[in-house]
């Protein structure tokens, strides 16, 4: 469908994906996006951001931290999960693995890779996912990172020089940056999708709102429901169990 559409002079539509890895819902609305991606022929670029760079600009709290609200979302997370065959398996330890150690290591790892080896952005940023949201390992530590690098397709040699890459000021100030860009459109919290139109910037937040932006693209008509859940394509081979 989508060669079809691209040789036929349809033009691909672009959407930026802002996502940290130490958020589950990120993780569903990334393979989410990422199924969309030749179906509805879209221009998909992926940002990594820092999640509590957002919570503190914003004055915004993790869900977990409100009791009843931290029940939901576990329960939330795993029907989640399960509708959108994500392999989504909670911490043991939520508050220290999420809330303590927290992505900022990972996601400055993340950011390297986007800066100098593109082509491995998606691939790297479902293996930390992996090792946090589905086998609960690590993600901040050295060898954790280049375990995920390795998995992911990367040398050790070219792993070990991002690791290096990502403790310097020019990856620290880009990821700032791409933060501080997504607080520009609105953001309150993670995953955000943005799109343009009319020239115009739309923030999108939610893994549970991407068929809505696929509307305002759209791909689904302006009025009734989306398609028959559920409504995307089976999940990448990539998550497939280990």
């Amino acid at each position: 469908m989508a060669a079809a559409r691209e040789t036929s002079g349809v033009s691909k539509k672009k959407v930026e994906c802002f996502y940290d890895v130490v958020s589950p819902y990120s993780w569903i609305g990334f393979e989410i996006i990422c199924r969309y991606r030749p179906i509805w022929n879209l221009d998909l670029h992926l940002r990594p951001v820092f999640l509590s760079g957002i919570m503190k600009a914003t004055g915004n709290q993790p869900p977990a931290m409100l009791p009843k609200r931290g029940e939901y979302l576990l329960k939330d997370v795993s029907r989640m999960a399960k509708y959108c065959q994500v392999p989504i398996n909670s911490p043991k330890d939520f508050v220290n693995t999420v809330i303590e150690k927290g992505s900022l290591l990972a996601m400055r790892f993340i950011t390297a890779v986007d800066t100098a080896e593109p082509q491995f952005l998606e691939s790297v940023s479902r293996e930390l996912w992996m090792r946090i949201w589905s086998r609960d390992e690590d993600i901040v530590q050295p060898e954790s990172i280049l375990a995920a690098a390795k998995k992911a397709g990367l040398s050790l040699d070219k792993s070990q020089e991002l690791l290096k890459m990502s403790t310097s000021p020019e990856i620290k100030n880009r990821l700032k940056e791409t933060t501080d860009e997504v607080l520009k459109f609105g953001a309150f919290g993670l995953p955000c999708f943005v799109i343009q139109t009319d020239g115009q910037p739309q923030l999108f937040f939610g893994s549970d709102r991407i068929e809505l932006l696929g509307n305002v693209l759209g791909e689904f008509p302006k009025t009734g429901l989306a398609p028959p859940t559920p409504p995307f394509p089976p999940r990448s081979p990539h998550l497939a169990p280990r």
